[in-house]
């Protein structure tokens, strides 16, 4: 399997993109398997160079026939997936929302690690960190009182 005919435009750019040395790894080593393929070498030989498997190597090159430079670019995002489903996150958001003393609570206004204990003992989630609510709480809209707003409600 060869890769297809590169312009020089593009033999330019792929040249570019491996001589820099710069930016993605991912990105440089596919490019390099792409511009020693227009070179003229074969399979095994850029897997061998590339410290690469043949079926790695085959794979780069079809994407690159298929969806040119933006098959270079790594696909992946970093970080786990999201932790909590639409009805866990409606939930946090309906507790964040209410009074603590709605649910019994003998205080006037949530922290974070108030809010997460009560959401954690009453089962809404396994467990939660302060970060993670709070990254939460922002996503949803959700904003407490700071300290000064709660002080000047009882200044007279």
């Amino acid at each position: 399997m060869q890769v297809r005919p590169v312009s020089n435009d593009e033999g330019n750019r792929l040249l570019r993109i491996v001589r820099r040395g710069s930016g993605s790894v991912v990105t440089w080593r596919r490019a390099q398997m792409v511009l020693l393929s227009a070179q003229g070498m074969s399979v095994p030989q850029i897997a061998e160079v590339t410290f690469s498997s043949p079926d790695r190597v085959r794979d780069v090159l079809h994407n690159f026939n298929v969806d040119g430079f933006e098959s270079l670019k790594p696909k992946y995002a970093g970080g786990r997936p999201p932790k909590f489903d639409l009805a866990q996150r409606a939930e946090i958001k309906k507790v964040a929302l209410g009074r603590p003393a709605d649910h019994g609570l003998p205080f006037s206004t949530w922290s974070l690690s108030k809010l997460a204990d009560f959401l954690v003992a009453e089962g809404v989630v396994d467990d939660i960190s302060h970060e993670g609510l709070r990254t939460l709480l922002r996503e949803q809209g959700v904003s407490f009182p700071s300290r000064q707003d709660l002080e000047d409600q009882h200044r007279p």
